[in-house]
């Protein structure tokens, strides 16, 4: 993503320090966290909070494992607040 600000792109998302701290935790790399961010195999509203989304996506360098990442998708860009591989979709994405 080129910017007007002297070429530099901008960050396709922001983390919160849990999800910080949750991408380091859990040996997730952020090139996967922005692939699902951008294009999803699915999103879902949060049940709970109608500012959050989920985008859940395959993470073939991690054996198809599904990564799930639930953002803020009111600011810009898109904060994350968690992310993390969802055992109970590996069978239905």
């Amino acid at each position: 993503m080129e910017s007007q600000n002297g070429g530099r792109a901008h960050p396709p998302f922001t983390l919160t320090e849990h999800a910080a701290q949750a991408v380091v935790e859990r040996a997730i790399d952020p090139a996967w966290v922005a692939r699902v961010l951008l294009d999803p195999d699915r999103t879902e509203a949060d049940r709970n909070d109608p500012a959050l989304r989920h985008a859940l996506g395959r993470i073939a360098e991690r054996d198809g494992r599904v990564l799930r990442v639930v953002y803020n998708h009111l600011r810009k860009p898109p904060r994350i607040v968690t992310v993390y591989f969802d055992r109970t979709q590996r069978r239905k994405l």
